[in-house]
């Protein structure tokens, strides 16, 4: 596999964004490219200039992003990215079905895969609602899973974890890890037990989700760790 550190570029204008992206672009394996920070959500500029695989992402106020308009409006640029054969787009496994729908009749016909995510920004949840939402993002036809979820201790993230067993068994690639101070350590583990990828900041002050590292530490504890 060699999708496995997704940088995080969130920035306010399209240049701004550019900027990072092309700085962070060699130690990233795909950027993703957050469009509900942006005040313009285009996706041209960048499938134009940046060569690694891109994910865009337009995350909706109801799951810790900031974009709080109308659903079509929201749609739009996802579905720009998908007829532009951008890598990836992500879609709340929580969104309308209609908004599933769409996005997959547009996938039907380009090479992007199409990431399904759940967040849960508060605690995690017992294992049988993990399993429920693992189950339907395969079932509603994702190429790829995501779960993450806020830890507060260590049993949390072992919980997460395990996640990787069941989407194995399942064949099914999963991102899986936990946010917070507990889940640090989980987002390096991830990429050990099978996680389809992990995520990270362009550096140290841009981090999207709490107990994110930057690239730039990421990498450096990896490469420790495999010498």
């Amino acid at each position: 596999m060699t999708d496995r550190i997704c940088v995080a570029v969130a920035q306010e204008t399209v240049c701004e964004a550019l900027v990072v992206a092309g700085r962070v672009a060699s130690q990233a394996d795909v950027i993703e490219i957050r469009l509900d920070y942006l005040n313009e959500m285009l996706v041209t500029p960048f499938l134009a200039a940046i060569r690694k695989p891109l994910l865009f992402t337009n995350r909706p106020a109801w799951e810790g992003g900031r974009f709080a308009g109308e659903e079509d409006v929201r749609l739009a640029p996802l579905l720009e990215a998908v007829a532009q054969e951008a890598a990836y787009v992500d879609l709340e496994l929580m969104a309308q079905a209609q908004s599933l729908k769409r996005l997959q009749a547009g996938i039907e016909h380009a090479s992007t895969r199409l990431i399904l995510s759940w967040h849960n920004f508060e605690k995690t949840p017992a294992r049988p609602e993990l399993m429920t939402k693992l189950q339907a993002m395969q079932e509603k036809g994702a190429h790829i899973g995501k779960i993450v979820t806020m830890a507060h201790n260590f049993r949390d993230v072992l919980s997460v974890l395990q996640l990787q067993e069941d989407a194995a068994r399942m064949q099914f690639p999963l991102i899986a890890f936990c946010m917070g101070q507990p889940g640090i350590i989980s987002r390096l583990a991830t990429l050990e037990l099978g996680g389809f990828m992990t995520y990270c900041s362009a550096n140290d002050g841009g981090a999207t989700a709490p107990g994110q590292l930057s690239v730039a530490a990421l990498r450096e504890i990896v490469e420790r760790i495999r010498g």
